[in-house]
């Protein structure tokens, strides 16, 4: 096969990967030339190879550490850089002069930027003011908040003081929200008093009345002036305008509490559409280190980037996305309809502020194409030289369709990992070519490899995505699972001390990894495993489809593949459609792919991070509970697919 992209020369010499190669065979006086070569080299030499991150990306810390690594038996006992003291905060806020840090545009609104110097003052009032209500390290401060820059200033000044962040986008439901921080019982609480979103402003006061009936641990909320300058907050306890809780002295110094290597940072949360979701405790150290790692390295991220990726402070992307600012480039917040005033919204503001890396999901770029937008037709995007895909896999169609209507000189980077690791998998690399339809390479210094049942590698076959040997930013713990039975359960049950993800790859012989789907959501009809990606393919490349999702039905003691889709305004899911897709996907897969049956929905169920929910559509298909419905975006398109006549005996 053929790339669909390779760097130029002048992109390879370029590339602070480059560097880094050169940086590592001085240190060590090595002659690595190449990244599969520098990947072997950082999987066989862990400890070398993060002490090299460290250095290359200039962590701050007022101690160094004295040991890189302590290994254990177990991947959940492994301890990083023992004996360094630091702070987060600190690193994202080295910066400190007129550049520019944070570019938001709220939908509809006029844009808003914010210096470094103007980033740092307004911290460092935060800060105090957040001492100054009793907040010490350990302490949670929770944000209910729009992806705004208040948010980015809440959680540094949370960070800066060594209290433990966590939020949530503002769509969450009353007990969405609870079900997360009632488990952490935070101290402070941020919102907004309000958000907007497809061209209609929305109220978040209503529902954290709610929510703080059933929260005590809350002593203050902060209310953040957005839909409103200055809203009626007489029915919110405790409850405070961010102008009259932030300090007004201005020039102020932060003092940063200089905190162990492993100091929780982050309490971040599974989807929790199988049960209530667990809440995963990310450390300082590894949030920051492997961040820096894929920034610098993987994204080619540099002082005069301005990087963006459509995300919600509910997403980890989010966490991901902000420390872009340790690296000293412009971040770009966007909070709204992606799609709103029209579907080329956001390929406006790339336009607008010069976007160098365009970060987005799988499913927004299928949405694009579907509403018939061809970018680089109506905008200016010279500056951008990559784009970043995840959320779901990215389909070969979308891949072709970004070199043939976005851009073709791009770094089509589709990365892969998710919130239990706040980072990626598999991810891009500035100096490898793009195949179709694949991940460029595996990250940096993260032993990943697709396993058999057994347990054994496998090379150009499908297997479970493993990672079999520990890396900074495992969580560092799970919260209130004092015995680790959580954790353990979540991803060592399948192969001992390995980490088990989840997904089901393919390490192809680029070295580069073709995503299948869920593995819990594996179709595996006479025993024959099915990646759901497999099939989203095809029939979502289709131009009478809008969207698709697959299951596989118990029956007859078997497994057998129902394809439920939806189709573009005036198209009738009638039996020429169901044989052309059925062709499509026999033609392009195997007859074992084909579904026993296709069926119409008028919606397709996704979480709030638009994934959809195969597991939660199964059940409801064989009558057993979806607990946490809050957890989706759509949660009433359930009720799509109950009692369905024929799926029933």
């Amino acid at each position: 096969m053929d790339p669909l992209w390779r760097p130029s020369e002048e992109r390879i010499k370029n590339a602070n990967i480059t560097r880094f190669i050169s940086f590592v065979n001085e240190r060590h006086s090595l002659s690595i030339s190449g990244y599969q070569r520098l990947y072997d080299w950082s999987i066989e030499n862990r400890e070398d190879f993060w002490a090299a991150v460290w250095e290359f990306g200039n962590v701050i810390a007022s101690k160094p550490y004295e040991k890189v690594l302590e290994d254990s038996p177990t991947m959940i006992g492994a301890k990083w850089f023992i004996g360094a003291r630091l702070n987060y905060a600190e690193n994202l806020l080295r910066f400190r002069d007129n550049h520019v840090a944070l570019v938001f545009k709220g939908e509809g609104l006029e844009t808003v930027r914010m210096t470094y110097a103007q980033l740092y003052d307004e911290v460092a009032r935060l800060a105090v003011s957040l001492r100054q209500a009793g907040v010490v390290k350990g302490d949670r401060v929770a944000g209910y908040v729009p992806n705004m820059m208040h948010a980015v200033v809440a959680m540094l000044a949370a960070a800066g003081i060594g209290a433990i962040w966590s939020s949530c986008s503002p769509d969450f439901g009353i007990k969405g929200v609870l079900d997360r921080f009632g488990q952490i019982e935070p101290k402070i609480l941020f919102t907004a008093n309000g958000y907007y979103y497809n061209g209609k402003a929305h109220d978040s006061l209503d529902r954290i009345g709610g929510i703080l009936k059933e929260l005590p641990s809350i002593e203050k909320v902060v209310v953040i002036p957005y839909t409103e300058e200055r809203a009626d907050i007489s029915s919110v306890p405790n409850g405070i305008h961010y102008q009259d809780f932030v300090s007004r002295e201005h020039g102020l110094k932060i003092d940063f509490e200089q905190l162990p290597f492993n100091h929780p940072l982050y309490i971040m949360y599974s989807s929790g559409t199988t049960g209530l979701p667990k809440c995963m405790v990310h450390g300082a150290g590894g949030t920051l280190i492997q961040h820096l790692k894929e920034h610098i390295l993987h994204c080619d991220l540099k002082r005069e980037d301005k990087i963006y990726y459509f995300t919600t402070c509910g997403w980890m992307m989010w966490n991901w996305l902000v420390s872009g600012l340790a690296v000293g480039a412009t971040v770009i917040l966007f909070d709204g309809s992606p799609f709103y005033p029209d579907p080329g919204a956001i390929f406006q503001l790339a336009q607008d502020e010069k976007m160098s890396i365009f970060g987005t999901s799988a499913r927004y770029i299928a949405g694009v194409e579907k509403a018939g937008v061809k970018p680089r037709e109506k905008y200016d995007l010279a500056g951008l030289k990559t784009m970043c895909s995840t959320g779901s896999p990215l389909s070969e169609e979308s891949f072709r369709f970004v070199y043939r209507d976005v851009k073709e000189d791009l770094d089509l980077a589709s990365i892969s990992g998710g919130t239990d690791i706040i980072s990626c998998f598999a991810l891009g690399c500035p100096i490898l070519p793009v195949y179709e339809g694949e991940l460029q390479c595996r990250g940096l210094g993260m032993k990943v490899e697709a396993f058999d049942f057994s347990g054994k590698p496998v090379r150009g076959g499908q297997g479970e995505l493993v990672c079999s040997a520990t890396f900074p930013s495992q969580p560092i713990y799970f919260w209130n699972d004092p015995d680790n039975s959580k954790y353990k359960k979540a991803y060592f049950d399948v192969y001992p001390n390995v980490w088990h993800h989840g997904d089901f790859i393919e390490i192809t012989e680029h070295g580069g990894v073709k995503i299948y789907g869920r593995s819990d959501a594996t179709l595996n009809p006479a025993g024959v495993r099915i990646g759901t990606a497999e099939i989203y393919r095809q029939v979502e490349a289709m131009d009478e489809v809008v969207d698709s999702i697959v299951v596989g039905q118990s029956w007859e003691n078997d497994v057998r593949v129902i394809l439920f889709v939806k189709t573009a305004p005036g198209v009738v899911l009638d039996e020429a459609l169901k044989n052309k897709i059925n062709k499509t996907i026999r033609d392009s897969t195997t007859p074992r792919h084909v579904p026993a049956f296709i069926l119409p929905a008028q919606d397709i169920p996704v979480t709030l991070n638009g994934k959809k929910v195969e597991i939660a559509v199964r059940n409801v298909i064989e009558g057993r509970p979806v607990t946490n419905r809050d957890a989706l975006l759509n949660p009433e398109a359930l009720e799509l697919f109950a009692n369905i006549p024929e799926l029933k005996a």
